[in-house]
């Protein structure tokens, strides 16, 4: 929410409807990339979440849905000598993703995308094994290696020679060195490189040296319905070209996963069709076969003890929507940056709304000078309530709120100050992710 939007909130005091586990991790846990939700222990099983003395609704505590991880130390990983070339990644690979207004519905693709491959040949409406047809060439599986831990994810063709996958997937590789390999349906294995990545948004972008890669479409996400069908494609478990079918259960989740500066945070899509460990990064399509989603996650029931667990029919997928405006920002300059209203929000606060912190701490003031919310006239102290007319209960339900805008935007906060109500309008500040 400030310049270290996730800090103030990664121990909010929210009570969690479910623990979330990696789809991820066989053995070991998921690494620094996307790390554990605050409750729940580095191996990957998952304890009931604590709940404070006021039950609060607050965004869902997830964990990524990364490869399996066989040796543990660290959650994914990526590419070569694998170079993070955050500065210098986009390289020439800078045409627009294709997207396809209004979500899934509409005719079939047009075909070629002028980057170097033509668009699968979508059915309209078609039977899951037709989508499976079409998408199945151009998503892959990736097999992530470090020193100390091996592990493996998927991804999906987003351009010439341009995956796109989870960060947690490749986030261990990249902060420590390692490799990635990318493993094509006709079983060619290739190197893959990093192009960028985000923690913040839990996206990454890889490049590999392959020519007539098929680039999927993505819907509008905006423009999908609860109830409406949807098809999981990737590599659960290791076992590649896994297709699991379900409906859209619920949209704009609060999905919050890791601590601190490590923290992601979504406003997801919930589906039921099977997401397991190892779907990681792969698609989550319509039945037109264009990528509504991200897959990214599952939740696990309290008192689910030991191990990574599995699907219980809870996935959570980054809306395409927002993996469409990050990847392509981090394909044209190896960055990405997520907005924020500057603040610092107190984590032991549990009454109405939450609570701008009333004092400094190590990461700065609880108001940040000639930031978007001082300009605004908010104070230390202050109880924001709602964000664009929605209540607001939970320090992560705020940030997920503000992570699903653009730098630059306009929006509305309802502040309580000695009892007072007043709505004030601020325009977004951006930050850099790492």
């Amino acid at each position: 929410m400030s310049e270290r939007p996730a800090a103030p909130a990664a121990d909010a005091d929210a009570v969690r409807s479910a623990t979330a586990v990696p789809a991820g991790p066989l053995s070991g846990h998921d690494g620094p990339g996307f790390p554990h939700a605050p409750h729940v222990p580095e191996d990957g099983g998952a304890v009931p979440a604590r709940r404070p003395a006021r039950r609060r609704r607050g965004a869902l505590a997830v964990l990524g849905a990364a490869g399996a991880l066989l040796l543990g130390t660290a959650g994914g990983f990526a590419g070569g000598a694998l170079q993070d070339r955050l500065s210098g990644g986009a390289g020439t690979a800078s045409a627009p993703l294709r997207v396809v207004p209004g979500g899934s519905a509409g005719g079939s693709a047009d075909g070629g995308d002028g980057d170097g491959g033509t668009s699968p040949a979508l059915p309209e409406q078609g039977a899951v094994s037709e989508v499976a047809a079409a998408v199945l060439p151009s998503v892959v599986a990736l097999q992530v290696s470090t020193p100390t831990a091996a592990g493996s994810g998927s991804g999906f063709v987003v351009g010439d020679g341009l995956l796109l996958t989870n960060n947690h997937v490749v986030a261990a590789a990249a902060d420590g060195g390692g490799e990635v390999t990318a493993v094509f349906g006709d079983g060619t294995e290739v190197a893959a490189e990093l192009v960028g990545r985000t923690t913040p948004y839990d996206l990454a972008v890889l490049r590999v040296e392959r020519e007539g890669l098929v680039p999927l479409e993505f819907a509008d996400s905006a423009a999908l319905a609860v109830g409406a069908p949807v098809v999981a494609i990737g590599a659960p478990l290791g076992l590649e070209g896994t297709v699991t079918t379900g409906i859209v259960s619920a949209l704009n989740r609060p999905v919050a996963a890791g601590q601190g500066q490590d923290s992601a945070f979504i406003n997801a899509i919930q589906t039921d069709a099977a997401i397991n460990p190892g779907n990681s990064g792969g698609p989550l399509v319509d039945m037109q076969g264009r990528v509504v989603g991200v897959t990214s996650a599952i939740a696990q029931a309290p008192g689910a003890l030991g191990g990574s667990g599995g699907n219980i029919g809870l996935g959570f997928a980054i809306p395409s929507a927002q993996a469409v405006r990050t990847s392509q920002e981090i394909i044209d300059t190896g960055r990405a940056t997520y907005p924020v209203i500057g603040v610092a929000l107190d984590e032991r606060y549990t009454g109405q709304g939450v609570q701008v912190a009333t004092g400094s701490s190590p990461t700065g003031p609880p108001v940040t000078p000639g930031g978007p919310a001082e300009q605004a006239g908010i104070q230390p102290g202050d109880l924001i309530t709602a964000f664009e007319g929605r209540p607001v209960t939970a320090n992560d339900e705020l940030i997920v709120a503000i992570r699903a805008q653009r730098p630059g935007d306009t929006v509305t906060l309802t502040v309580v100050r000695d009892g007072q109500a007043r709505d004030v309008d601020l325009v977004l500040d951006q930050a850099e992710s790492d």
